[in-house]
């Protein structure tokens, strides 16, 4: 790794010695920032002078779904620098994808020094990427800290070395990120088929010579002579956080003062999970009962953006509850683990697709849920298929698993060769 002939203090303890003829400046003198603002009226149609609203979402890659052509709003062009501003992983620093409307959590980054490139001020701010969000400010919905990044001391090589580092990382991130998409795309298929596998399975069971009957559902199709159809409220019983049961805020302690209580947060890829915790208070708790959750109990999600999103809870977890996005299924009279694969099919997002409510927050009554119908082997064959699916599901979970941390690995390379570059210590050649 070839480096350059000398070097000097930057003057950024994480940085450490820069080349010696190197500028530093504040970010201040070098960057305006300026926040985006929500529009005073958003339409779902494009009108002929209207442009896309850029959400988070559409700056990560979705198809736009609302426009304006209002005035005073912060209107960025592709290949802009944003600096997400607000929320959880508030400091991240992206490139605009497409001319549009800057959404109001997100500032634009523009240049005001002429010693800068837009192309290297891009790879300069994403080695900044991490120290901007170290220093973020707020106790509920944490946003950057303005004043530190203005204060912020940046580097500066002279034009024609932010050029060749422009084009050696342009070439080398390309490259990366092309490994990236391959990977990622290899991850989607494999998802694929570990649900269709799931679909298939479930509704027609092990033996590919059985004789099939019509279930009488459309989107279930046939099934196996010997079994049957029956609907959810006949093999489980579902309870909610309704009524008094609900809670508000002032019910929301601190851990070790009350009890775990669970959200949709709680469920990645149909697994249980307790990375995220907010406790609820002992009184709420024992008030209800009947949603307090145990081993085998299926939780299932009937509000929100990830509705009909399920899970079924372990062994050995802690004392638990729910939030009211979601309802628990108890008293499981199938066996509880075919269940859950069961929830997870293609015929039961049928039909929360059809009878959720809502189009800004979906919803779904307990009384809906009731009437989804479910497939009903004999149980012996629930748990041949159940074992079957755990064993082949493990397989490709395991292989998914691997696919996502070379993903991380190629991130990571990524992002240290940006880090080695830009702040000198491999010289590009």
């Amino acid at each position: 790794m070839e480096r350059y002939d000398s070097y000097k203090d930057s003057g950024v303890e994480w940085i450490g010695n820069i080349p010696s003829h190197w500028e530093r400046k504040r970010f201040s003198y070098s960057f305006n920032i300026q926040k985006g603002k929500i529009p005073k009226e958003l339409e779902d149609v494009r009108g002929d002078e209207s442009l896309p609203y850029l959400s988070m979402s559409v700056l990560r890659g979705e198809e736009p779904n609302e426009f304006s052509s209002g005035d005073g709003l912060v209107i960025v062009d592709i290949n802009d620098i944003g600096l997400l501003w607000d929320g959880s992983n508030s400091g991240e620093v992206l490139k605009v994808n497409q001319r549009g409307i800057l959404s109001s959590t997100v500032s634009h980054v523009s240049l005001k020094d002429i010693n800068l490139t837009k192309g290297f001020s891009f790879y300069l701010l994403k080695v900044y990427e991490k120290d901007f969000k170290n220093n973020t400010v707020g106790m509920g919905i944490p946003h950057v800290d303005g004043d530190h990044v203005k204060e912020s001391k940046i580097l500066i090589p002279p034009i024609s070395e932010q050029q060749q580092i422009v084009s050696f990382l342009d070439t080398k991130t390309s490259l990366i990120d092309s490994l990236i998409e391959k990977t990622q795309r290899k991850i989607e298929l494999l998802k694929e088929k570990r649900t269709s596998l799931i679909n298939e399975v479930v509704t027609k069971g092990l033996n590919p010579n059985v004789e099939m009957k019509d279930s009488g559902v459309e989107w279930i199709g046939e099934i196996p002579i010997g079994w049957e159809i029956t609907k959810m409220k006949f093999e489980v019983e579902i309870f909610g956080r309704i009524g008094f049961r609900g809670y508000t805020t002032d019910d929301i302690v601190n851990e070790g003062e009350g009890v775990i209580t669970i959200s949709p947060s709680n469920i990645k890829n149909d697994v249980f999970n307790l990375e995220n915790r907010t406790y609820l208070s002992w009184e709420k708790y024992h008030e209800s009962p009947e949603i307090k959750i145990f081993k085998d109990d299926i939780i299932l999600v009937k509000t929100g953006s990830t509705i009909g999103k399920t899970s079924i809870i372990p062994d050995g977890v802690p004392e638990m509850t729910i939030n009211p996005q979601l309802v628990v299924l108890k008293n499981v009279k199938l066996f509880p683990k075919f269940l859950h694969y069961q929830t997870t099919c293609k015929f039961i997002k049928e039909s929360f697709d059809i009878e959720q409510t809502g189009s800004t927050t979906p919803t779904i009554s307990q009384e809906k849920v009731n009437d989804f119908p479910l497939v009903k082997p004999p149980l012996s064959e629930q748990k041949q298929i159940t074992e079957y699916l755990d064993e082949q599901t493990q397989l490709i979970d395991k292989t998914v698993s691997i696919e996502e941390k070379r993903i991380e690995l190629l991130k990571e390379y990524r992002q240290s060769l940006i880090s080695e570059v830009v702040t000198g210590k491999r010289k590009v050649v």
